[in-house]
């Protein structure tokens, strides 16, 4: 059975689909950009603060999961410039305390909104 994952602390889809959906012990949360909650713009300031507000955002949706990045397994991350993967690397490292999640990092032609990068995840309930 599945479950919808939303929160009114990341931003709401842009599209047909949810924040996050939990199958059993695995919670998928959808790709998420920089996106203000309120303005629904886009905030494009610096890839390390695009960056750092993807990945608090993503902690409130693992938060209405009741999960932290603890439980990240795995993590795509896409870029719209892989000149920004050394930015990117060390904003989305201090967000874990531990052992990192099996990762992927894609330079993509063109993202949601024209973002300069966007991230999702999958965790697991341990």
């Amino acid at each position: 059975m599945k479950k919808i994952i939303n929160t009114p602390n990341a931003p709401a889809p842009i599209g047909p689909y949810n924040q996050a959906i939990q199958v059993g012990d695995s919670v998928y949360v959808s790709g998420t950009i920089a996106m203000d909650l309120e303005s629904k713009q886009l905030v494009k300031t610096t890839i390390k603060e695009e960056t750092k507000i993807v990945m608090e955002y993503i902690g409130e949706v693992l938060k209405a999961a009741d999960l932290n990045y603890d439980h990240i397994v795995k993590t795509t991350i896409f870029l719209g410039d892989m000149n920004n993967f050394v930015h990117v690397n060390e904003v989305y490292s201090s967000f874990f305390k531990g052992d990192f999640p099996a990762r992927a990092t894609i330079q993509a032609d063109r993202l949601p909104k024209d973002a300069n990068v966007e991230i999702s995840v999958e965790a697991r309930v341990f």
